[in-house]
């Protein structure tokens, strides 16, 4: 387990949201919540959520109960993120707050 900051930060909605999601996939083979980017979406980068297994070049994080792992090298772009997850009418799904982001597209999942 890393000892070091935890580069990124879940509300208690996402929080409740991700255990909920967990309990009711409970693959034991993918016992963590990847937290990541990957090239692609309309504004340059896409995020990912999503349970995974942990692999070689990740960080491994417990943030309030949830095992959260990370490539090392998403960080740079994953730095100060905070994730809510909202269930009300104008907005529902988890909510990215990325103070590295230049940019967003209009639905939230991608970044420059």
């Amino acid at each position: 387990m890393n000892t070091l900051k935890i580069p990124v930060s879940l509300t208690k909605g996402a929080i409740d949201e991700i255990k909920r999601l967990s309990q009711a996939n409970s693959n034991t083979s993918k016992s963590f919540l990847r937290i990541g980017v990957k090239g692609g979406g309309c504004a340059g980068f896409s995020y990912i959520l999503d349970f995974d297994s942990k692999q070689e070049g990740d960080d491994e994080f417990d943030i309030d109960g949830v095992k959260v792992v990370m490539n090392i090298a998403h960080s740079l772009y994953l730095e100060g993120i905070e994730i809510d997850y909202q269930d009300g009418l104008n907005n529902r799904g988890f909510i990215y707050n990325n103070p590295n982001a230049t940019k967003t597209c209009g639905c939230g999942t991608s970044f420059a």
